[in-house]
């Protein structure tokens, strides 16, 4: 008992006990109304059966006691629940100071004190007859039969849950970037994917080394709109609707529109084959921002417009 207590007392095993705990209430705030509905039903068939069983007893109580008021023969007669007590409780205890206790003590004494020796009491026994049993069959299930579930198993399947925890919690990260807290992704990934992007979308007004043609020149230090990498994941967002460069925000992810503008940065200080005329002003990074350089706000993105590239 002491030992079970220990077990069950301590720390990690009452962590068990709270995790289990949240995960059942995490289940249950999931479930629909029909699927709580049935559970309502459940608890309430269940609280019904033991109430019957609560009245049964009582009644047969009632009925024991009234048996032996009518026949006093019957009333030296013990009750089943004495009988179940000495039976798988306590078992049968010789009287105080008769023979048979007598004939239970052993030989050596202790400043008086004689010792008895009683049988195992019932209920321990059948205690350790139940877990006999139940060491068995968790054995033939785990071990014979390979039924059950090993600790390694559960191991790798939490892992398994909890990286794809990791990924929905990237994904959701990744879904709230934007122009005001983006930074330049120098990741080999990144830059690849960016100039996927900058290639199946921007080539056609900014040149496939981004010399630039219907669209600015992104290789030189001068930029209309700002050089930061937030001003130009801003650009490629909202657009410039009276340059004819569409918004993007309604096709491209904000993890690829930072892809694709911490690309465009990779082309500074690149020689292009036929580089267009700088445009705007000289971008000095970490230099305060000029008046000019606010964005048009947002514009309705139903319109179709032509694909275009990025503007600086």
């Amino acid at each position: 008992m002491l030992l079970l207590l220990g077990v069950f007392g301590s720390s990690p095993a009452w962590a068990q006990a709270a995790e289990a705990e949240s995960s059942w209430m995490g289940t249950l705030q999931q479930m629909d109304s029909s699927q709580l509905t049935l559970l309502i039903i459940l608890g309430v068939v269940l609280l019904v059966i033991v109430l019957l069983l609560f009245l049964m007893i009582y009644l047969m109580s009632f009925m024991s006691a009234v048996l032996k008021k009518e026949n006093p023969e019957l009333a030296a007669q013990p009750s089943w629940w004495d009988e179940f007590k000495l039976k798988y409780v306590t078992g049968k205890m010789q009287p105080v100071g008769s023979p048979e206790e007598k004939r239970l003590m052993k030989e050596h004494t202790f400043d008086g004190i004689v010792e008895l020796d009683n049988h195992m009491p019932p209920w321990l026994a059948n205690v350790f007859y139940i877990t006999i049993a139940f060491g068995v069959i968790y054995f033939t299930y785990y071990t014979v039969l390979g039924l059950g579930v090993s600790q390694y198993e559960e191991y790798a399947e939490e892992q398994r849950v909890a990286a794809l925890q990791i990924e929905a919690y990237k994904a959701n990260l990744t879904s709230l970037i934007d122009e005001t807290n983006v930074v330049f992704d120098e990741s080999a990934a990144a830059i690849s994917a960016g100039q996927s992007i900058f290639q199946a979308n921007c080539v056609a007004c900014h040149a496939q080394d981004g010399g630039g043609g219907v669209g600015s020149n992104l290789t030189d230090e001068y930029w209309k709109h700002g050089g930061s990498i937030n001003d130009i994941f801003k650009v490629i967002k909202y657009g410039v609707p009276e340059k004819g460069m569409i918004p993007w925000q309604d096709q491209l992810s904000p993890e690829q529109i930072q892809q694709v503008a911490s690309f465009i940065l990779t082309l500074q200080g690149t020689t292009p084959a036929n580089p267009k005329e700088a445009e705007g002003e000289r971008y000095v990074p970490n230099a305060p921002a000029s008046a000019d350089s606010a964005l048009v706000a947002p514009v309705d993105t139903t319109k179709v417009v032509a694909v275009a590239g990025t503007e600086e």
